[in-house]
């Protein structure tokens, strides 16, 4: 404990001292994965006009140099601009292989959006800003990092390590780099363990760090494509059946409707842990939602904060809207999307019975855009939440670690539907009152992104050890 608490006290001087001052000499490790921060934030990888296989080249050539053979060595997907990037780091063999998980692509945005370019990383205040320093171009470079730091002291791991970072993750059903992977080219991707950077990861709350979160689920994405209509005509002549306000009206009915609050295991677990952490009214509330039936009261108050009411019950919001074809002309579509996130085990279809109550509208169509992607819940190991606890000891002593369902979705589900048990460990800790992801000036604090750096090695340095004497598969 001694070692482990000065090593964390040193790190966090070192960390501290790069925050502070623009001059300070960052560690070779440091300065490496700032470098690929940078180079990723600063290619484009929007879906649909950016360009992934960019991004997987640039990364490719970065592990050419530091020895990895040609043949471990991929760069594939199943277009010219959205290929994904799988490298071997090859082991003894002891174990299975261990799927280290990110995603290079990101959402768009617009630089009249943002009061900074979104595709340029800027240290700013304490700060890194840019498209995907927080989704989930923070996660790919803390992985990549750490094989190539692994790389560089002449590590050998126990299994082979499989970096895989894709494309599509963000793109909906046009293309899902993972999906495809573990169609196309299984025996790339296959292990007995994935290890996720997109979900999961340090909580905190007023500079804080509150807890660890390993995400062992997720919430189902399903969306909903809204539609009225009517005959028309010309806009000097209006008429009380105008599809833009029917389906205002339905919307407008869906925004007061929340779903009724219902725990898993796994959130039930994460409250009760949370309750022993948060403090005052917050831990008294959290108290509140265990008991049967939750107390409203203290529901109300936690659903104020959008990360807590995420994991209390499942959510639908209208997301794009879109009505009429001329200035001069009464319109004769108009057309929602509603994008619901819906617990582990909900009904999709008794969802869309609800939400065709709640618009109580019957002129208003309804349907699916895709098939929702179910995602089973991941076992956490013993010996994988050990691995966790070692690293973790290493960067933020006595953190506790707690349970998490995510209630975004991400490319781990397709891991779980293959049946490879799949364990979410972000190493950049989120502030749970100020969540930027697909969002305005998208940032992560430097501090976060340094220990998530120190964080990935330690966890893939600690699941791939020769001196592991666990039972991981």
């Amino acid at each position: 404990m001694r070692q482990a608490a000065f090593f964390s006290i040193a790190l966090a001087i070192s960390l501290l001292g790069c925050v502070a001052a623009q001059a300070a000499e960052l560690t070779s490790h440091q300065t490496l994965g700032r470098e690929i921060y940078r180079e990723l934030i600063e290619t484009d990888t929007t879906h649909p006009t950016g360009d992934t296989t960019v991004a997987a080249e640039m990364l490719a050539r970065r592990f050419r140099r530091a020895g990895f053979p040609e043949a471990d060595i991929h760069v594939l997907g199943p277009t010219p601009r959205n290929k994904n990037l799988v490298v071997r780091y090859r082991g003894t063999g002891a174990h299975t292989p261990v799927v280290l998980l990110a995603h290079l692509d990101v959402v768009e945005a617009k630089r009249e959006d943002w009061s900074l370019d979104p595709f340029k990383l800027t240290e700013r205040d304490g700060f890194f800003y840019g498209r995907g320093t927080s989704d989930n171009k923070d996660g790919a470079t803390a992985l990549s990092a750490a094989l190539l730091r692994l790389r560089q002291e002449h590590f050998r791991p126990n299994r082979d390590l499989v970096l895989a970072l894709t494309a599509g993750e963000e793109a909906g059903a046009d293309y899902i780099g993972a999906q495809w992977l573990l169609r196309n080219r299984p025996e790339l991707v296959e292990g007995g363990l994935c290890l996720n950077a997109d979900s999961g990861g340090a909580s905190k709350r007023g500079g804080k760090r509150l807890a660890f979160e390993v995400q062992a689920a997720e919430k189902i994405y399903l969306s909903f494509r809204l539609e009225a209509r009517s005959p028309g005509g010309h806009s000097a002549l209006p008429t009380k059946d105008n599809p833009i306000y029917r389906l205002a009206e339905g919307l407008a009915r869906l925004s007061r409707y929340e779903f009724p609050v219902r725990l898993n295991e796994i959130t039930r677990g994460y409250f009760e842990k949370m309750s022993t952490i948060e403090t005052g009214q917050t831990a008294k509330d959290m108290q509140g939602v265990l008991l049967t039936p939750p107390d409203p009261q203290a529901t109300r108050r936690l659903s104020t904060t959008p990360a807590y009411n995420a994991l209390l019950r499942t959510t639908a919001v209208a997301t794009m809207l879109e009505g009429g074809h001329a200035e001069g002309a009464l319109p004769q579509t108009a057309r929602a999307t509603v994008n619901c996130r819906l617990l582990p085990d909900e009904s999709p279809k008794q969802l869309e019975e609800t939400l065709r109550r709640v618009l109580a509208d019957d002129r208003i169509s309804l349907a699916p855009i895709e098939p929702p992607q179910l995602s089973p819940a991941s076992p956490l190991m013993p010996d994988i939440l050990s691995a966790i606890e070692r690293a973790k000891e290493k960067v933020w002593p006595g953190l506790p670690i707690v349970p998490m369902m995510d209630y975004g979705a991400s490319d781990g589900l397709f891991f779980r539907q293959a049946k490879i048990a799949t364990c979410g460990i972000n190493g950049t800790a989120v502030d749970l009152d100020d969540i930027r992801w697909h969002g305005q000036d998208e940032r992560v604090a430097v501090l976060d992104f340094f220990e998530s750096l120190e964080f990935q090695y330690q966890l893939v340095r600690a699941i791939a050890a020769e001196t592991n004497n666990g039972t991981t598969p």
